[in-house]
């Protein structure tokens, strides 16, 4: 449900040397290099609720697409989403589809990341509002951080930082 990457085993040795995440670290059996399971992972059939529920999904008309269409029960995987519709999904699907199958604390991450989005895509902004995304949203990536592994990580998951400045400059996102 988003882009995947690989990481080399040597990004995973890493994370030994560097990181103090021990549920992250490579386990050596024998003569066998085990990658432990992401906390952030779905099991296969929690995936499959998931998938489920986004299936049986109807929006009212104007508010989204029909995303049932996009999903794809058999892979597992959402295709041919529009930027609007990723969007919807973000902001509004993501906190209600992983509510229950997430731990907590990657469950409040994933939330704060969708609450950040949804006030600062909102047609009215106030300054002292502002001030407070701009504040909350550096927490908010460093706990990103601290769930998945640094490979994820580009100069595109930083932009939401210089987002809050951007609308105390330009206004609400719908008048650009």
């Amino acid at each position: 449900m988003g882009r995947q990457r690989t990481t080399s085993r040597l990004e995973w040795m890493d994370i030994t040397l560097f990181c103090n995440r021990k549920n992250m670290e490579l386990v050596f059996d024998g003569s066998r290099v085990a990658k432990p399971r992401a906390s952030f992972m779905l099991e296969k059939n929690a995936q499959k609720l998931v998938y489920q529920w986004l299936k049986s999904l109807y929006f009212s008309n104007g508010h989204a697409s029909n995303i049932s269409r996009l999903v794809n029960l058999e892979e597992c995987i959402l295709y041919e989403m529009k930027s609007h519709e990723c969007h919807v999904f973000m902001q509004t699907l993501i906190p209600l589809a992983y509510h229950d199958l997430l731990s907590k604390g990657i469950w409040d991450t994933l939330m704060e990341t969708s609450h950040f989005f949804r006030d600062i895509c909102s047609s009215k902004l106030q300054t002292n509002h502002i001030k407070r995304l701009e504040m909350n949203i550096v927490d908010t990536i460093c706990k990103l951080e601290m769930i998945f592994p640094s490979s994820f990580y580009d100069s595109m998951e930083h932009l939401p930082i210089h987002l809050p400045y951007e609308a105390k400059v330009g206004g609400p996102v719908q008048y650009r």
